[in-house]
């Protein structure tokens, strides 16, 4: 029987491929991201990718708390109760300077787009949820090892994993699996803001134990199998796919 599953963040990368990944397991998916024309463009490159694929936009700002009516006024109106929840919404903020001022302006947008698109979102949803339902939310890599700048979207990504093991044990008694995914460096996707400099990804290849970057299919891939019943009883966790850029913690 087809699932409703909902991916935020799904206009691009990792989040369009995560998307993909379950239109062609013929669920059917709820696309929500920030830019409506982006958006709807996603959808309809699935749509012609994916004979037969369920899938509909939803341009929200997840990091907005009117957000959270707008969503589940658009869940109930499906009839379906949600059966995966994945949070792919997130964003590298631009590095400020090292006044004070710009160190905060920097963690606050880490944490705006970071953070808050998750917590808005699960929020939400939860009592939409199917019983043995999966919630699944994105970190980093940068989560272990830290990141650029002041060190903000790092901290943010690290966040979630507190948050995963919060909700794995609330919604435990409810069969609702809760887990993150914490990927290394991925090509194709707009992450950086732009083109990554050619030293810079040739650099974070080298650091794989693999020397290939990841694709966003390969992270989609993760997101499926957790939002399966081969996955289920796998809860709590923070799974990272890096390539062996960084080894099991």
């Amino acid at each position: 029987m087809s699932r409703l599953i909902v991916v935020t963040g799904a206009s691009a990368g990792i989040g369009k491929a995560t998307a993909k990944r379950f239109a062609e397991n013929k669920d059917k998916v709820l696309l929500v991201a920030r830019g409506e024309q982006r958006l709807r463009r996603a959808v309809e490159e699935l749509a012609a990718s994916v004979p037969g694929a369920d899938v509909e936009p939803l341009a929200l700002d997840m990091s907005e708390a009117a957000s959270a009516d707008v969503l589940r006024d658009r869940i109930r109106a499906t009839g379906l109760p949600v059966g995966g929840l994945l949070c792919c919404a997130g964003s590298v903020p631009s590095p400020g300077g090292r006044e004070v001022t710009q160190v905060l302006t920097e963690w606050q947008e880490a944490y705006r787009s970071n953070v808050l698109p998750s917590v808005v979102a699960v929020e939400a949803l939860i009592p939409l949820m199917a019983d043995g339902g999966s919630i699944v939310l994105y970190s980093s890599i940068a989560a272990y090892r830290g990141s650029s700048g002041t060190g903000g979207y790092g901290a943010a990504k690290a966040a979630l994993h507190s948050y995963v093991h919060v909700l794995a044990t609330r919604l435990g008694p409810r069969g609702i699996s809760v887990n993150a995914i914490a990927p290394g460096y991925v090509a194709g996707t707009d992450l950086f803001g732009g083109v990554l400099p050619a030293a810079r990804e040739s650099r974070l290849i080298r650091q794989t134990a693999l020397k290939r970057a990841g694709e966003p299919a390969d992270i989609a891939e993760l997101g499926l199998y957790l939002c399966s019943a081969a996955g289920g009883y796998v809860t709590s966790q923070i799974l990272q796919i890096n390539g062996g850029a960084l080894h099991g913690v």
